[in-house]
């Protein structure tokens, strides 16, 4: 979509059934900040909807998002364990500290080089493995544009693991259970918020981030450590079969449409996965929001204290910044987030 460049401030934007289809992307592709693009829908968070933003600054607690760096001990889907090691300057006056880290271990951004479209083993705007590995890799959906742009917005936060258990379902993080999109509006609607986009009547601005609490975190606090191992070391493969299970964000097409139309500029979900895991379709949901539509996704956030503060405060949004690793030539980054309310 090299001809497209839309204006990030534009007050509307092509729902998903009308996305023209441009010969040699897939199907479905959302390229429309022009060739060289490789932030995707942070283009979104223009200066003007970071001022919008910025009024969600009300009292000043401020409340951070991410997890330890070594949680968890064990990670999921076969990821190296954080290790930290203290390097001696000189004794008794200086240190310095070393860190070997997958930035996918825990609390994480999934960068625009973590996922393709499969099918075509496309990644967002047209960024192919030999960009990303090799003799011809280059900063193509590199993570550090991410770090020079910086993401900075509105957060909006669904707690639907406190609606699912209100209602009776105290169903297990760690198994697969897909979240419907009548659930998170029903959830959304308790908590006074319409999930429509503003221009259909909602309460969803463009450039929304969108956070959802599955109760991951929660769960994870209150297993015994031999639980928290065996949990994370279920055998992962790639397909339907994968034993290594989640809660997340079901794949039905309500769920794809309602994310593509209310052009989030990021989702955020504090599982390892933000789907579902594994998919029971014949695609992701990492391949529309990566691929086709650049949309970055945070997964293994610590929305715990976060839903506390919504739940006293009575609101449900807030302003959100994180600043990505700026790593040339970089997949994904440690989240490095915080709320301000």
């Amino acid at each position: 979509m090299s001809d497209f460049n839309f204006d990030a401030n534009a007050t509307s934007f092509p729902k998903r059934h009308e996305l023209p289809h441009v010969e040699g992307t897939p199907e479905g592709a959302a390229w429309f900040w022009g060739k060289d693009d490789f932030i995707g829908r942070l283009n979104l968070l223009t200066p003007t909807r970071v001022v919008a933003a910025s009024k969600e600054i009300r009292t000043g607690e401020v409340v951070p998002l991410n997890l330890p760096l070594d949680v968890p001990k064990v990670p999921s889907f076969g990821r190296e364990q954080f290790q930290h090691e203290i390097k001696v300057l000189h004794p008794g006056v200086a240190y310095d500290d070393i860190y070997h880290l997958n930035t996918q271990s825990g609390t994480q951004w999934d960068g625009f080089r973590h996922f393709s479209h499969m099918a075509t083993n496309t990644f967002y705007n047209n960024t192919k493995e030999d960009d990303i590995m090799g003799p011809k890799a280059n900063h193509k959906c590199s993570i550090h544009h991410w770090a020079e742009h910086g993401i900075v917005g509105r957060g909006i936060l669904l707690d639907y693991r406190s609606y699912a258990k209100k209602h009776g379902n105290n169903y297990e993080p760690a198994s697969h259970h897909p979240i419907s999109y009548a659930e998170l509006s029903a959830c959304g609607k308790e908590q006074g918020i319409d999930i429509r986009p503003e221009a259909e009547g909602g309460d969803i601005k463009i450039g929304d981030i969108l956070f959802i609490r599955s109760g991951f975190v929660e769960t994870y606090w209150e297993k015994s450590e031999a639980e928290r191992v065996a949990m994370a070391e279920r055998p992962h493969r790639i397909g339907k079969a994968d034993e290594q299970k989640y809660v997340g964000v079901g794949q039905e097409e309500k769920n794809i449409d309602w994310m593509h139309d209310c052009y989030f500029a990021a989702v955020v979900g504090d599982a390892p996965s933000f789907e579902a895991w594994p998919s029971m379709e014949d695609y992701y949901l990492h391949e529309y929001l990566l691929a086709r539509w650049g949309c970055p996704i945070g997964e293994m956030w610590d929305l715990e204290k976060l839903a506390e503060t919504c739940r006293a405060k009575g609101r449900w949004t807030f302003f959100v910044t994180s600043s990505p690793a700026n790593v040339p030539g970089g997949v994904s980054s440690h989240g490095n987030a915080m709320a301000v309310f």
